[in-house]
């Protein structure tokens, strides 16, 4: 499986996951461990770009991000 472009320079896993590895490492093998089209940070980094990622969203939050991306598309 491929790994997630994004997960390298991901803040959400280098700043905020730090300090809960188990938890950390499962949403890896759920979102960035091959298809990632469910992972809502990665919706909102393909369709509206890194910048408008929220810090705070988490990559199960899949309804919040199309909520954003609804936002941002009109």
């Amino acid at each position: 499986m491929a790994e997630c472009e994004c997960l390298p320079k991901c803040p959400f896993f280098n700043d905020k996951m730090e300090t809960l590895p188990a938890i950390a490492n499962m949403y890896r093998r759920m979102f960035c461990k091959g298809d990632n089209s469910g992972c809502a940070r990665y919706q909102i980094f393909t369709t509206l770009g890194r910048d408008k990622v929220p810090a705070d969203l988490y990559p199960n939050m899949v309804e919040r991000a199309d909520e954003l991306i609804r936002q941002y598309s009109h």
